[in-house]
């Protein structure tokens, strides 16, 4: 086990596929679930996300290993305050905020051992229903030390990104939030806009019937909430607003050449150049596959028991992963081409005294 127990402190989209990924992956022993909202907490307990919910802060907190905050940016100060009143110097914290320098600069004096950080992960249908630990496969997950980090910190923060399948980047706070106000924020106000204009145009019942997947992907982010999307755009406006200024001047520079055709040409083609180098989320491209996690004991020849036994039921395993590697056992991600294989792979492991999830 990475650690022994686990708080996670706001269960939706974000804070609930966290909790499907430690419990999956076999990376805490116990994993607790706040949320001042009681229909997410009964949601986090019947989906999975927590081996135990928590209605109210209280010394619980102060037995955590490692607490998650997951509220919404707007919130989280208030929430660093309301943990920090039971929390214990020896926990370590991170959040899953998508603004930093004012997150960090709020928490670090609150908790000891924060460390900020930013899975680049999400969509436009939040809440703890929509939570899968698949969401963090594979993405950027950025960690933003201060002066103030302990190495030790920031490297067991670095390792548990890494084994909840996504890549760990460190940067700064505030070169954090001056990048995603032009790669996150930014689409979004645009998204809003372009929704603004179409709604106020007097042909709006047509072009509501042309809109086609082109709008529709531009004006996806729009879809998400409202109220966390506020909050984290107002939260970074100084670098919004300076993402929005570098745009207003692009665009006035290419509507100065749409009288020349040729130059305009070449500022469509290094664009589409510049949008093919982006590099492709693996997780889009591959097939779909059904995985199956399993708790393996630390003994010698449990590899080759859990795939002889799995062969000689005629089982095939597609993709096998090691998940975590600890003196008391690790887990193993099993990886079969359809949910029959998956389902006949975890009775057969199961019939042998194996663990699945």
């Amino acid at each position: 086990m990475a650690f022994e127990r686990v708080g996670i402190f706001g269960v939706g989209l974000l804070g609930g596929s966290v909790g499907l990924g430690l419990r999956e992956r076999f990376l805490a022993r116990e994993v607790v679930a706040y949320d001042p909202d009681p229909t997410a907490l009964e949601a986090a307990r019947a989906l999975g996300v927590a081996d135990r919910v928590e209605p109210q802060l209280g010394p619980w907190i102060a037995k955590l290993d490692l607490g998650v905050l997951a509220a919404p940016v707007g919130a989280l100060e208030a929430l660093g305050r309301a943990v920090a009143k039971h929390a214990s110097p020896r926990t370590l914290w991170t959040d899953v905020g998508s603004v930093k320098a004012p997150v960090v600069r709020a928490l670090e004096p609150l908790l000891p051992r924060f460390v900020g950080g930013h899975p680049m992960a999400g969509s436009e249908r939040a809440g703890v229903e929509n939570a899968h630990a698949g969401l963090l496969q594979n993405a950027a997950w950025i960690l933003t030390p201060s002066k103030h980090t302990a190495a030790a910190d920031l490297k067991a923060v670095e390792e548990l990104v890494g084994q909840l399948g996504a890549y760990p980047l460190l940067v700064s706070p505030e070169l954090h939030d001056r990048l995603v106000a032009r790669v996150s924020h930014l689409p979004y106000l645009l998204a809003v806009a372009l929704n603004h204009v179409v709604d106020a145009d007097p042909n709006r019942e047509t072009l509501m019937f042309l809109a086609a997947g082109g709008f529709r992907d531009l004006t996806r982010v729009a879809s998400g909430s409202p109220r966390m999307s506020r909050d984290m755009v107002v939260a970074n406006r100084e670098a919004v607003r300076e993402a929005a200024r570098d745009l207003r001047r692009t665009l006035d520079e290419l509507m100065a050449l749409l009288d020349e055709p040729d130059a305009f040409l070449e500022k469509a083609a290094e664009a589409k150049r510049i949008r093919d180098s982006l590099p492709v989320v693996r997780r889009s491209l591959l097939p779909v596959q059904h995985d199956l996690v399993v708790a393996v004991p630390d003994r010698p020849g449990e590899l080759a028991r859990i795939t002889t036994a799995l062969g000689e039921a005629g089982v095939n395993i597609k993709d096998i992963e090691v998940l975590n590697i600890r003196d008391e056992g690790g887990a193993i991600r099993l990886g079969f081409v359809s949910a029959e294989e998956k389902a006949a792979g975890r009775k057969v492991l199961e019939d042998i005294g194996y663990r699945t999830r």
